[in-house]
């Protein structure tokens, strides 16, 4: 995979479709950008109810949902160790 593979995506409430926000830029500025997605008017009233993240194969590698953040990947919880 390239390094400019990535594209992002922002799906609206209701019926109201979806759109590409951008295309064939690198990771660093889809995670920018669908950050400032989610912090949009859109993203806090819930008109942008969805954003993604693809890869060059179309595999979707983050997910932001309204109301829930970010749901892809998973978080996992840090291991505490008694020292």
């Amino acid at each position: 995979m390239n390094a400019g593979e990535f594209s992002v995506y922002q799906f609206f409430a209701g019926d109201a479709g979806h759109e590409r926000v951008a295309s064939y830029i690198d990771a660093e500025s889809a995670v920018k950008l669908a950050a400032q997605l989610s912090r949009s008017l859109g993203g806090r009233l819930g008109t942008t109810q969805r954003i993604i993240i693809t890869d060059g194969g179309d595999s979707i590698a983050f997910e932001w949902l309204h109301g829930q953040g970010v749901v892809y990947p998973v978080r996992v919880p840090e291991r505490r160790t008694n020292e």
